[in-house]
């Protein structure tokens, strides 16, 4: 195996944490530096001559090989991830490696580098798991999460909102106002967002009409809040709820008010002449739950408020 003994870099080599190897094209290591002797556990003696790839676990190192053949063809560089097996337990190794070729482009050797990114894959991972495990929380709610620009470009779109309006592509940006119908309620909408832009500052929640999947309309109330940097708003974040529901409630909740102020004038105006159920509203409530009565019906009690009466 090479030493370094008479190199005026022995010290650097020596006690650099980094490891250092050095190969033949067929992969036998001709050098190892201590660092990568002592994460392998093994000697340099023990390791002059073996193969550098069975360090790596099985299931990788087709993936390392393949990325390897990049070694023995210009520019002769490649970077590739190793998990290996150590006496410290699983860690993974990220390698960059050049060839060192002859005059005619012939592979002589190899070098590598390597560092021990263990630690960052797997925080990387926790990461990852507890942004999985945020958004599940996030989507099993009623409110569905979006993003936009100051100039209303989405930049992120929740799931269950891609759904909802069906027709937001997975990539690349589009106005959320693409979205609204030609409702005049939306200018009031849109409003609230230019002016929390230009403020800074939260607007109340607000109602709009979406064109949903379908072209169906969609009721949504909007809760957002402006994103500050150095003072100036660089977005708008917030989220939505489908009110749809409960717009048809309210639309139906009205309707009947104006039907209770109608008949309590129709009755003041006929002093105290009974007035027949069939012209009061609560003839037409009556029909919507309980169907006209046939022969093979029963007799139905509905008790009736003193205020319809």
């Amino acid at each position: 195996m090479d030493t370094c003994d008479d190199s005026p870099y022995k010290e650097l080599v020596e006690h650099q944490q980094d490891m250092l190897v050095k190969f033949s094209p067929e992969g036998r290591l001709l050098f190892v530096n201590p660092a990568y002797c002592h994460i392998v556990g093994k000697t340099k003696e023990e390791l002059t001559g073996s193969i550098f790839m069975p360090a790596t676990d099985q299931r990788y190192s087709e993936v390392m090989a393949t990325q390897m053949t990049k070694l023995f063809r210009p520019p002769h560089t490649c970077q590739v991830e190793q998990w290996i097996s150590s006496p410290q337990g699983s860690l993974c190794i990220s390698w960059s490696a050049r060839s060192v070729t002859d005059g005619d482009g012939k592979v002589n050797s190899i070098i590598a580098t390597g560092r021990d990114i263990t630690r960052l894959k797997r925080e990387h991972h926790a990461l990852m798991k507890r942004d999985a495990e945020l958004m599940l929380l996030l989507e099993s709610g009623k409110e569905m999460y979006f993003t936009h620009g100051t100039d209303h470009a989405l930049n992120y779109v929740s799931p269950r909102l891609r759904v909802l309006l069906g027709k937001v592509p997975l990539s690349g940006k589009r106005l959320w106002t693409d979205y609204l119908t030609d409702n005049p309620i939306n200018a009031k909408g849109l409003e609230r967002t230019l002016k929390a832009i230009s403020s800074g500052r939260r607007e109340p929640p607000y109602r709009l009409e979406f064109k949903g999947r379908s072209d169906t309309k969609v009721w949504v109330e909007v809760n957002e809040i402006p994103i500050i940097k150095n003072k100036n708003t660089v977005a708008i974040a917030g989220y939505i709820i489908d009110v749809t529901e409960k717009k048809k409630v309210e639309a139906g909740l009205i309707e009947a008010e104006i039907l209770l102020k109608n008949y309590a004038g129709m009755k003041k105006r006929r002093g105290d002449q009974t007035v027949n159920e069939g012209q009061g509203p609560f003839s037409t409530l009556k029909s919507l739950f309980f169907p006209k009565k046939t022969e093979d019906d029963g007799d139905i009690s509905l008790d009736i408020p003193d205020v319809l009466k």
